[in-house]
């Protein structure tokens, strides 16, 4: 997916210096949380689960966003979780062939997960999995924690008007100079090129979409999204687009898997606990309903009269 970086600065060669060395950050932080890539230090993980008696050195990235998911799992009494590595493994696998995973595979699966069978030690910065089998998996987090940290590091460098978009997780400083905040267009569920009618101005906040627009797998009638329920190990079935504000890009991007998988009420609870806004688009017998939390609404751009 592709990551795009705006910024406004005073001089094109200090742009043009900053944005390599933003990507460079991008890429670095790719080779260290990526499930598709091997020689990934997350995979290196995931590799020693349940086969070493002593935890595992890692990075002060990995413990970060290691601590960052344990705190996401906390709030989101275990909604948002980076142990189904092995479920999300084959729901994906499930979408490639289009056949649904058997109730087996799904309970062994589900077997592997659990966040009691990840041990952290942020003193030494070391981390085990105590299964054999074990993975973890951040694309629920990993791009919003990279978007945010591209904003703080372009602060660092004095610019003060920059965004960052990690395939649709975003995060923002100030607004370009002469605006009221950057303009960010919403989903319509189920509608690939669709936006909704309003957009959003916002600025130094951070906003994540999510939803199965793209990735589903479909039986009897019913699509299981790419998004996996922890506790039932199924891909979720609600047709919904799930959009969330809030102050920091990991936050937003699990928040926005967690909310995809909770019952509305507690979807809105969980984002009000964590100082977040909420709308859920979801689409009901060719309807689309919409739920938001009450500070929402206060981010939608006026409409041009």
């Amino acid at each position: 997916q592709p990551f795009t970086i705006i910024m406004y600065c005073t001089d094109s060669l200090q742009a043009v210096e900053l944005a390599g060395k933003s990507y460079k950050l991008v890429d670095s932080f790719n080779n260290i949380f990526s499930d598709y890539s091997n020689s990934s230090e997350l995979m290196k993980l995931n590799a020693t689960a349940g086969t070493t008696a002593s935890p595992v050195k890692v990075s002060p990235a990995l413990l970060e966003i290691l601590l960052v998911s344990k705190n996401a799992f906390d709030k989101s009494n275990g909604s948002f979780d980076i142990t189904t590595g092995p479920l999300v493994k084959l729901w994906r696998s499930a979408r490639k062939t289009k056949q649904l995973p058997t109730k087996e595979k799904i309970a062994a699966a589900k077997n592997l997960t659990g966040f009691k069978n990840v041990v952290i030690d942020p003193v030494d910065k070391k981390a085990s999995l105590l299964k054999q089998g074990m993975s973890l998996d951040l694309g629920g987090i990993a791009k919003g924690w990279i978007a945010q940290k591209i904003i703080d590091f372009l602060r660092t460098q004095n610019v003060a008007h920059a965004l960052a978009d990690a395939g649709g997780d975003i995060a923002m400083s100030a607004a370009p100079e002469g605006t009221k905040g950057w303009t960010i267009g919403v989903n319509i569920p189920e509608r690939r090129e669709e936006l909704l009618d309003q957009s959003l101005l916002l600025q130094n906040k951070a906003v994540a979409t999510s939803g199965d627009v793209f990735q589903y797998v479909e039986k009897d009638g019913k699509r299981y999204s790419h998004i996996v329920d922890p506790q039932t190990g199924y891909g979720v079935t609600f047709q919904r687009n799930v959009t969330v504000i809030a102050n920091d890009g990991a936050t937003t991007d699990w928040l926005a898997t967690a909310c995809s998988i909770l019952p509305v009420k507690k979807a809105k609870k969980l984002a009000l606990k964590m100082n977040a806004e909420l709308l859920i688009a979801e689409n009901k017998k060719d309807k689309i309903i919409f739920y938001a939390t009450k500070g929402f609404a206060q981010y939608w751009k006026p409409q041009r009269q």
